[in-house]
């Protein structure tokens, strides 16, 4: 069912780069996959005991699966000739409400709950919204009855009503072909009108609408900036460390995220036009993190992507272009090694944190190794060509963060390419990493620069052994 990888896509990838054909790849499997997810929802709900899934609720599942096929068939555009060669079509509203990065998190939600006995009313109370949407969207009439969530209901990139009641209320949602119309007791109707692409406007200031910025090339669909969708939040964990929590926008930061975004492109193509194209192709949506007070000001920031949320950037409030075109290559290299991981066994080994990164004070399992080195691989190349073509002061800048990323890499790639762990075709990926490597190296930073990268490198590495070697039964630098 899942299609194979290619040789040449398995270098391109290994080089961090990646064509067009080797980036779709990547993006029809995760879409097939979360159709599946989606499968696997309903099949669960469907099977579940009735004290986890009431029939009624199961009732209410398959009308909303039967709105969203409706709304599917309504919205699917024509079918192309082959002939033609032309791109393929964009998919339906309702398979791109569905593609949505955020629809994975909800769609784990629900199984967990199922899974672990638990009664999902909230996440398949959303499903419901989902489906409205995705009708709305494809002009499909329908009526129904939403339920708000602590006095909000959130409606996928349109907006989220403010419920005149401040927990659970049912909200009657009824769409004319031309506008949404929302009823709830106690409180004026609503008329909300949609917007092409992400948002929907209404005089209501109980209504705040769902916001996008600027397609990232000329003639590319807006991209949403979520700060509304209930999944956006980063579940609890170890994985994700002390990153920020989502945030609610207010307009000066909206503003920032504005400000910062329009020279993102431009950023980005002078690290490697590669990194403008996978980045057009792979990115969804964006979603706004609050600032940790232990980054300060400057060119600081944080960012985290979701396995489950394909597609989605969660970074705070961008500093300037070219840290949000840093971020941009960091966080879509763990996008894109985990769908090529979704496709191809890379390597067998286990998850015993034993390895030195020198980007982290604890060690580390051969996995999260090797994501960290190809994301600082992406981060070394993307640098060394801003520096080469940059003038000061950017290009001492550049230089320095070159140097950093490319030793760190180096102390790396060791632990990666000696393991027996590597599958053949793991072996094939990681040998093409240290090439890259080693070309890179071809042009290197400035001996000051390389000097102080280097001396960073050797201080992490004692600390480490100090702190860890002696309690690790396999110590592995």
């Amino acid at each position: 069912m899942f299609p194979p990888v290619p040789d040449r896509a398995l270098l391109e990838l290994a080089r961090t780069e990646g064509g067009p054909d080797t980036l779709a790849l990547l993006v029809r499997d995760q879409d097939t996959r979360r159709l599946l997810l989606l499968r696997a929802v309903l099949d669960a709900a469907e099977g579940a005991d009735r004290t986890v899934c009431t029939p009624g609720q199961k009732a209410r599942l398959r009308e909303d699966w039967a709105l969203l096929a409706a709304a599917d068939r309504a919205g699917a555009p024509a079918p192309q000739d082959p002939r033609t060669g032309s791109p393929a079509p964009p998919p339906s509203p309702a398979r791109a409400r569905l593609f949505h990065p955020l629809t994975g998190p909800w769609a784990r939600s629900c199984l967990r709950a199922l899974d672990g006995g638990r009664r999902p009313v909230r996440d398949l109370a959303h499903f419901s919204a989902l489906a409205a949407v995705a009708a709305a969207r494809a002009g499909l009439p329908f009526t129904t009855r939403l339920t708000a969530r602590d006095g909000v209901l959130a409606l996928p990139s349109l907006g989220a009503l403010h419920t005149a009641a401040s927990g659970d209320a049912p909200v009657d949602v009824g769409y004319d072909g031309d506008r949404l119309t929302l009823r709830q007791h106690g409180a004026p109707d609503v008329t909300v009108h949609l917007e092409s692409g992400v948002g929907a406007w209404s005089g209501a200031l109980t209504w705040t609408p769902a916001h996008a910025l600027p397609g990232l090339l000329p003639g590319s669909p807006p991209l949403p900036l979520d700060d509304l969708d209930p999944y956006r939040e980063l579940p609890e964990g170890p994985r994700y460390g002390d990153a920020a929590r989502p945030v609610t926008l207010d307009e000066a930061e909206r503003k920032r995220w504005h400000q910062a975004w329009s020279g993102t492109a431009a950023a980005l193509r002078s690290g490697g036009a590669h990194r403008l194209t996978e980045t057009a192709a792979l990115l969804r949506c964006l979603v706004p993190l609050e600032m940790p007070s232990d980054i300060g000001a400057g060119r600081g920031s944080c960012s985290a992507t979701r396995r489950e949320a394909f597609g989605a950037l969660l970074s705070s409030t961008p500093p300037d272009p070219v840290t949000f075109a840093a971020t941009l290559v960091h966080e879509l290299q763990h996008a894109k090694l985990a769908a090529l991981g979704d496709l191809v066994t890379l390597h067998q080994a286990d998850a015993e944190p034993r390895y030195f990164a020198p980007w982290r004070p604890d060690p580390r399992p051969y996995d999260g190794l090797l994501q960290g080195t190809y994301s600082h691989l992406a981060m070394a190349a993307f640098h060394q060509r801003r520096a080469l073509i940059t003038r000061r002061p950017d290009r001492e800048w550049a230089w320095a963060q070159y140097a950093r990323y490319h030793a760190q890499v180096g102390a790396a790639l060791p632990a990666l390419v000696g393991s027996p762990d590597l599958t053949p075709r793991g072996r094939r990926f990681v040998d093409e990493m240290a090439a890259t490597y080693e070309r890179l190296a071809e042009h290197p930073a400035p001996r000051g620069h390389t000097a102080r990268a280097q001396a960073y490198v050797k201080a992490a590495r004692a600390l480490w052994r100090q702190r860890h070697a002696p309690a690790l039964p396999h110590p592995n630098e």
